[in-house]
């Protein structure tokens, strides 16, 4: 009798550390909640370059385990000067959209490395600041008219293909950096001229719909609750189960 107690009981507590075991490599809890930052390179950049203003704030909220909504809100102030014409645009601009985190972290790691695509809509208003006329002498220089007219109602919308990483560089904050490609798909423009700049897009170009950006962010997570996570074959490789 004692003997089959005995057995038992190790059958149990065999069962009971198995168990423990594999709720501590397989099975755990991932955080998930809500994310808020700001935009570094735009408050640097407007300290840096005199014709340029800007800040932007952004947040995203973890839907499922690799899937954020993500959105970014801010406010732009850019003048461009060329050869012939310059203009200074102001306005502001909201992109929505989601990320996808392609990157397999370890219990508790938040770290990313992501795609993501957004749609971007601007509101804002152009100042023709001058403009050169063209003669067919240069003799006596350029003809430059300063015109100071403001156009005010504009807008823009594109499209956005976005990657970058995120490290979590302490307890629920992060830092992160992007690369962003742009392409318009609809705009109302002054009826003397082009958009030149557009804030949330930047510059724009002749002949072409695309353009650019880039961005590196600090940002807070705020904690809501936590989600069992089932770990992938390769963490149960890792891990020896």
């Amino acid at each position: 009798m004692f003997r089959y107690t005995f057995s038992l009981l190790m059958m149990l507590a065999s069962a009971v550390a198995l168990s423990q075991q594999a709720s501590d490599t397989i099975n755990y809890k991932d955080k998930y909640g809500l994310r808020i930052g700001v935009d570094l390179s735009k408050p640097v950049r407007s300290l840096l370059d005199d014709q340029y203003r800007g800040l932007e704030l952004l947040g995203d909220y973890r839907v499922t385990e690799n899937f954020y909504a993500a959105a970014e809100l801010g406010n732009e102030k850019l003048t461009y000067d060329g050869d012939n014409i310059s203009t200074f645009s102001t306005g502001s601009y909201i992109k929505l959209g989601a990320d996808y985190n392609a990157y397999e972290n370890w219990q508790d790691m938040q770290n990313m490395i992501f795609v993501g695509m957004r749609y971007g809509f601007s509101t804002f208003s152009q100042t023709l600041n001058s403009y050169a006329i063209y003669t067919s002498s240069n003799y006596y220089g350029d003809h430059i008219v300063e015109a100071n007219e403001q156009t005010k109602g504009l807008n823009a919308s594109w499209v956005e293909l976005m990657g970058g990483i995120k490290v979590e560089v302490l307890n629920n904050l992060f830092l992160s950096l992007n690369v962003q490609l742009k392409r318009r798909i609809s705009e109302k423009a002054p009826e003397e001229y082009d958009n030149l700049t557009i804030p949330g897009f930047g510059r724009t170009y002749d002949q072409s719909n695309f353009g650019a950006g880039y961005g590196y962010s600090i940002s807070y997570m705020i904690p809501l609750y936590k989600k069992a996570h089932q770990a992938s074959e390769k963490e149960q490789d890792e891990t020896g189960n």
